[in-house]
């Protein structure tokens, strides 16, 4: 996942941020501080960004 799809399912995800369980938006609010400081996501973390994008905005697609 380059930088870009990265900073793309973070700004998809930032409207549904209040509609996510606790455990979901605190994870998500990690990625999105990992994201300002432009830091690339380890696979784990991307496994996790591509997940709770499925979950909320819809298919994955690249």
């Amino acid at each position: 996942m380059t930088h870009d799809e990265q900073h793309k399912a973070i700004v998809g995800l930032m409207d549904f941020a209040r509609k996510m369980k606790r455990y979901d938006q605190e994870e998500f609010e990690m990625l999105v501080k990992r994201d300002k400081d432009d830091e690339d996501l380890d696979e784990k973390a991307q496994r996790r960004l591509v997940a709770l994008y499925e979950q909320f905005v819809g298919p994955w697609g690249r």
